[in-house]
């Protein structure tokens, strides 16, 4: 502001026509001259990726309501059926390690090299491809390599599944979560609806102290059904306890010499162990007296 020192002279105000009035409303740019850009990323383009993202949430939060995890036994380090499997999405990954140039003296390939290929590419992708264009036809290199790691990952993920179907079946095997669920089914019915049934007590080891108790003990049989002679129930492997309600001596023995259902021949294995034909029968005679009553 411009005045001088008389009372009555006209004030002049002077002032930059290039500073602009402070508002505390915010005005929307106009975009309509720059296509493709016609609105503010804060927050009018953000709110709308937040809403389809509460969306997928909202979706997923749903399925896993509905359709909750399978849930097997609990985890049991001396089944040696069990056959282990990752998360599906992890599956693609646990075939290429079954294969020899990633397994075994290669294993450093299959667990460090490949993955840090793969996903250190992902990484510098950006770095590496900077062109403008977006459309994925007018760029080749990349959306070529997008679709072999696609199909790469969608064949490795098939090949896993089917060869674990087709090992559970070679196996005669059930999936311990569909199993369980099974026995859960069975239970409440059986027991009017109201929770599982109470599993019967389990049958007492007949002439614990007997001399072929300890011959036992070093065949090849406590491996699976174990020292206590409850078995693996969880692995299909059945407890020996009370197995003389359903075999007479010949029978287990022929059993030992023959093998049945998933369980191979013993007898020679037992020989190769240092036991004589004597010891296995006294074995078979010992396992025929495990009565429940």
């Amino acid at each position: 502001m411009a005045h001088g020192h008389k009372s009555d002279e006209k004030i002049v105000y002077v002032g930059d026509s290039r500073v602009r009035a402070k508002s505390s409303h915010l005005v929307q740019p106009d975009y309509s001259s720059f296509p493709g850009k016609s609105e503010v990323f804060i927050p009018n383009f953000l709110l709308k990726e937040w809403m389809v993202g509460v969306v997928v949430l909202v979706g997923i939060l749903v399925l896993v309501v509905s359709d909750p995890a399978p849930l097997g036994y609990p985890a049991d380090p001396t089944n040696t059926q069990f056959i282990p499997m990752p998360d599906w999405y992890f599956l693609f990954m646990y075939q290429l390690l079954k294969y020899p140039y990633t397994s075994d003296q290669f294993v450093v390939m299959g667990t460090l090299i490949v993955p840090a290929i793969m996903f250190g590419g992902l990484m510098i992708a950006p770095f590496l491809d900077t062109g403008k264009e977006r459309r994925f036809y007018r760029r080749p290199i990349a959306s070529s390599l997008m679709i072999l790691t696609l199909i790469a990952c969608t064949y490795l993920t098939v090949v896993s599944w089917t060869h674990y179907e087709h090992e559970m079946k070679e196996k005669n095997m059930v999936p311990e979560h569909i199993k369980r669920e099974e026995e859960m089914h069975a239970g409440k019915g059986e027991s009017g609806g109201g929770g599982a049934k109470k599993p019967a007590a389990a049958a007492a080891v007949v002439a614990a102290d007997d001399p072929a108790a300890e011959i036992y003990k070093k065949a090849t049989c406590v491996s699976c059904h174990g020292g206590e002679l409850k078995g693996m129930p969880s692995s299909g492997i059945p407890a020996l306890r009370g197995v003389g309600d359903k075999h007479s001596k010949d029978e287990i023995m022929n059993i030992i010499k023959k093998g049945q259902g998933n369980m191979s021949a013993q007898y020679d294995d037992n020989i190769k162990k240092g036991l004589t034909d004597a010891d296995i029968n006294k074995v078979a005679e010992w396992l025929a007296k495990q009565k429940k009553e």
